[in-house]
């Protein structure tokens, strides 16, 4: 297992801290309830209307920015830009900045890892980064896994917006329970932190990192045996 898997929170918050990263911004896909006339823009990529929210993180599991409502065919930098100039913007101090994935556009304030280079932390599990881009890369990809996190304990606590949950309301309905449920996990993280409740989410993405780390040895055997 990668070691930077294991690193805890505290950890994971002076690392950002020295290097002026203020969390991780990405969007994430809910469930949600719309009309059939509406149900094509918000299919995007599931097989159930669903929307785009975009979403700031800070390293110790708070939400800093909800943007919610967008249709689930928007993409990340379309949202992103709407977010950095609306009224209610997200903002980033000046030589502060947000890890974004390489879904994002490149932008002051906006850190995506290189292109072209290993990202993923199980594409590290057998072999280290091999140079200056994949060593970045890596260090982006440990950091952003606070987002995964994040949202596994959100879901837990509040079944009503995971995505095996189908949605009762209207979609306007949905979006206050998103935010609901976002503001509601705060004040939980500061009043009741809920260790075993973090610990359960952390052994579930463990437990998935080694069996998409398995399996993915198991296919490279698999090929090397058929050039035997």
């Amino acid at each position: 297992m990668v070691p930077s898997m294991l690193m805890e929170g505290a950890l994971r918050l002076k690392v950002a801290e020295a290097l002026d990263c203020v969390g991780t911004l990405n969007g994430t896909h809910i469930r949600v309830k719309v009309s059939d006339v509406d149900t094509p823009s918000y299919r995007g990529r599931k097989d159930w209307p669903i929307v785009n929210v975009l979403v700031a993180w800070s390293f110790d599991l708070k939400f800093t920015y909800i943007l919610s409502g967008w249709e689930g065919i928007a993409s990340d930098s379309r949202i992103v830009k709407n977010a950095l100039y609306r009224c209610d913007k997200l903002l980033i101090l000046h030589g502060k900045y947000y890890l974004v994935d390489s879904g994002f556009m490149l932008k002051r304030g906006l850190i995506i890892p290189y292109r072209g280079s290993h990202y993923h932390l199980k594409e590290y599990s057998r072999c280290g980064a091999t140079n200056a881009k994949e060593l970045f890369n890596l260090r982006h990809a440990s950091l952003r896994n606070v987002i995964k996190r994040a949202l596994g304990v959100l879901k837990k606590r509040f079944p009503i917006i995971a995505s095996g949950t189908k949605p009762h309301y209207e979609i306007s309905i949905c979006t206050d329970i998103i935010l609901a449920c976002c503001i509601l996990h705060n004040f939980l993280m500061r009043v009741d932190l809920d260790e075993r409740l973090i610990s359960e989410v952390d052994y579930a993405l463990n437990t998935n990192y080694d069996n998409e780390v398995s399996c993915n040895e198991r296919q490279d055997d698999d090929q090397a045996r058929e050039y035997d």
